[in-house]
Parts: structure tokens; sequence; C-alpha cells
């Protein structure tokens, strides 16, 4: 039996949290159970400068310790960087990109240089102004991040973040149904 592991690239802009989301889900990965990796690529954290960071999520143990050439997936939590980065890199046509923008799947189809792959958007904007009041895109990516990849059911993924929360927001309770909501709308408004 070929050992399940799933490879996920992220690309965002320093300050939109994509550090963070790819962390909370290597967090929620190994609540449930999973072997993971969670890193980024460390170069200039300037405020709005692109970053890339990595997961690796398997069900048995991880023994790769190298960046991620040929990703199953790609988010992007920024849509501009589509211009400036080849999002698409090295991602298997077997695999998906998951994109943060307004326009549907076809549209942004045509700005991703002929890849061939599955392409997934989600409003990350709308979703986290409606539940948040401000613009988190880190937060409803990552429940994109989960239903595209299945790399936990929902539920699980859903249990797991409500405990994760908990911790982080320990001091600050309200912030934590914000969060959920936005995570549960985000699971609900992925298109692809």
């Amino acid at each position: 039996m070929a050992m399940q592991m799933t490879e996920i690239r992220w690309h965002g802009r320093g300050g939109q949290g994509a550090k963070t989301a790819s962390l909370l889900l290597a967090e929620a990965a190994f609540m449930t159970g999973k072997y993971i990796q969670g890193f980024p690529e460390y170069g200039p954290e300037r405020m709005g400068a692109p970053i890339t960071a990595y997961n690796r999520i398997s069900d048995e143990k991880i023994r790769i310790h190298s960046n991620i050439y040929e990703p199953d997936f790609v988010v992007v939590v920024d849509e501009s960087l589509i211009k400036d980065v080849d999002v698409c890199a090295g991602l298997k046509k077997e695999g998906a990109i998951i994109v943060n923008t307004d326009k549907d799947p076809e549209q942004l189809r045509a700005k991703l240089g002929g890849y061939e792959g599955k392409v997934y958007t989600i409003d990350a904007r709308k979703v986290s102004m409606e539940t948040l009041g401000k613009y988190f895109p880190n937060t409803p990516m990552l429940a994109a991040v989960v239903k595209v990849t299945g790399v936990m059911t929902e539920e699980k993924f859903l249990e797991s973040m409500v405990e994760s929360f908990q911790h982080k927001f320990a001091s600050k309770p309200q912030v934590i149904e914000g969060n959920m909501s936005a995570l549960k709308v985000a699971l609900q408004e992925v298109k692809g």
C-alpha cells in the first residue's frame, strides 16, 4: 500500500497569516493522529512581502526533511501573488490550487499559466468580514484547504480547531465563536 502523504504549499504575503494557517493545519492534523510537518520558508518577513509555508501530512512517519517542490495542493492567500510568483511551479496536475478571490474558478484558470489541475476558489475576504468583522484571510483559507484536500473529516477538523482556539484565545473567548463560524461558513463557500 502506498503511503498516503499530502504535501501542501502556501503562498501569502507577510502579515496575512499564511504561516499561522499552515501551523494550525499541522496542529489540527496532529490532533487527528496524523504525522505532520509545518514549516515556513524563511525569507524577509516584511509586511506585504511574498512568503511561502509548507505542510506534509501523512498516515505514517515522515522521513523527508526538505522543502516541497512538487506539492499536491497549493494555497494562494493573496490573489495578487499570481502575477508576482509562479504559484503553480511543480504543482501536480492530479492536485489542485485553492485561491482566495471573488472570481470563479474558470475566470481564474486563465491567469494560471496553463495549469491543468483542479482550481478552487473562496472569497476569504467576504467570509472573514461577515464572521469576524475584519479581514483575516487565513481562517477561511484553512477551512478551504481541509475541504479540498480531505486530509481529515470536517467534523474532526472543527473539533480540533475548537480546542486549539480555546488555548490560543484563552484570554478572549469571544473571539472563538467568530473564528469557528468563519471556518464553518468557509467550508460551505468553496467553489470548484
